[in-house]
């Protein structure tokens, strides 16, 4: 601690786990949006990623209120929300923006997707699995092509309803960030935006991890049209989110407010090693430059390298990018608490190891996606296989 701080801040109120929340939430948005580029832009090359985007996206949405859960002191009580809803409270409207989402948007495009599927399966399988898909087709089990056409007109349009709420599911916790004036780290119009932009970058990066991970664990090989596509997606994300990052620290030295010295002090001092190494070099310059050197959709169609060289850039690229991104939540949720309302003092802060908000606790909760990433991909496999070859592997 130095300089002048007020015996009321010298504990932060948000720890890590609300650092994970807004992390969680912006991957289930990135992870939609890219799915969008197949259903509705018609960006065919992403085509293998479209309905793994999509289960990804359903399993970090399942996972991303259990932060804010153990957060508060009687999670119990927050069904209350529902019950006598406070509409100028952007915290409390999060409850039906969530609800919205998870059932109108992600439940019923990937039920539109998979119903073809799931009936064929409920045909093909037997014992508790052929019970299994047909309790998921809801009874709906006509394959004319009149009905397989309404299920993907549908789930078009959904998809394009679902853009402007994966928007929305994200773009307000900057709001709630940027809405708070009295805080010069967040005080900003561009928050929203900022935090939307990361999202997608954040979501492109981790659909592409799970892509090349799983394609090596299954032994299939990589298409490697797809993983061009996504890594020029993934640049071009980037350099969007940087410039508007670089606009928002410009502004804040144009304005030149009395708080501009202490956030000085900050960022060379208690955030160097989070903003400066991590976000900016690690998680940002270099895989830019990583990116921007080897994809050959950045050069004309011309392949920078062979296809297993691209595979481990790519690979690491994303990797450092989803570092960088969790280094900018750490930056905003702790960054805005380390000095003091007098703008005279700095404090610290320390992770704690075990307990409801400690690390141990943040690890479990961003494992947990996984998991039940696990148990979707082994009830709605997202890739094609040739005839009997899931009965043989036993998915």
């Amino acid at each position: 601690m130095q300089g002048y701080i007020y015996p009321n801040e010298f504990e932060l109120q948000w720890s890590l786990l609300i650092v994970l929340y807004p992390y969680i939430t912006g991957l289930v948005a990135g992870a939609f949006i890219l799915a969008s580029l197949e259903r509705v832009f018609n960006v065919k090359e992403v085509q293998p990623t479209y309905r793994l985007a999509l289960l990804t996206a359903l399993a970090f949405l399942l996972v991303a209120p259990l932060p804010l859960q153990a957060h508060l002191g009687h999670p119990e009580r927050s069904y209350e929300i529902f019950l006598t809803p406070n509409r100028k409270s952007a915290m409390a409207m999060f409850g039906f923006v969530y609800a919205w989402y998870l059932t109108v948007v992600l439940l019923l495009e990937i039920w539109f997707e998979y119903r073809k599927d799931m009936v064929l399966w409920a045909r093909e399988a037997v014992g508790w699995r052929r019970w299994l898909y047909y309790g998921l087709t809801l009874g709906a089990t006509d394959l004319s092509d009149p009905s397989l056409k309404f299920d993907d007109a549908a789930g078009r349009w959904i998809t394009v309803i679902g853009i402007p709420s994966a928007f929305l599911l994200h773009g307000y916790v900057g709001f709630i960030f940027g809405s708070v004036k009295a805080n010069p780290w967040w005080s900003s119009v561009l928050m929203p935006v900022v935090f939307l932009f990361s999202a997608i970058v954040s979501g492109i990066a981790l659909v592409l991890i799970l892509y090349v991970v799983i394609s090596l664990f299954r032994s299939r090989p990589v298409d490697m049209r797809c993983l061009d596509k996504l890594a020029s997606f993934l640049f071009y994300a980037m350099i969007v989110d940087v410039s508007l990052e670089m606009l928002d620290f410009v502004h804040r030295l144009y304005e030149s407010e009395e708080s501009i010295d202490i956030l000085s002090q900050m960022i060379e001092s208690r955030l160097f090693i989070s903003l400066i190494v991590l976000q900016l070099v690690l998680g940002t310059l270099i895989p830019l430059g990583f990116l921007g050197v080897f994809s050959p959709a950045l050069h004309r169609g011309l392949a920078r390298g062979s296809d297993e060289l691209r595979r481990l850039i790519y690979l690491m690229s994303a990797v450092l990018v989803e570092i960088g991104i969790f280094s900018i939540r750490w930056n905003v949720v702790i960054g805005g608490q380390l000095f003091s309302k007098s703008l005279r003092g700095l404090t610290v802060y320390k992770v704690e190891l075990l307990g409801l908000e400690g690390l141990a606790t943040t690890l479990v909760l961003l494992a947990l996606p996984f998991v039940i990433l696990w148990v979707l991909v082994k009830v709605l496999p997202p890739w094609e296989e040739p005839a009997g070859l899931r009965r043989l592997d036993g998915v």
